[in-house]
């Protein structure tokens, strides 16, 4: 039995299922960051985008717009 525990401490393969989950979830963290900044912006820019082309007059074939 206490060989069993000897080897049960010693044994490190384990350790490296750790730091994989550990850099999968900053990953993810990071990317739900991104992604939360990308989604503001495209916002904006489709806002202001719709801003500008209600704002345009589209005139007729040959005559200049009013």
């Amino acid at each position: 039995m206490m060989n069993f525990v000897k080897n049960f401490r010693n044994d490190e393969s384990g350790a490296v299922t750790v730091d994989w989950v550990v850099l999968t979830a900053a990953v993810v963290g990071l990317a739900i960051a991104a992604y939360g900044s990308i989604q503001t912006g495209a916002d904006n820019m489709t806002t202001n985008t719709a801003t500008f082309l209600d704002g345009q007059t589209i005139g007729t074939v040959g005559a200049p717009a009013q």
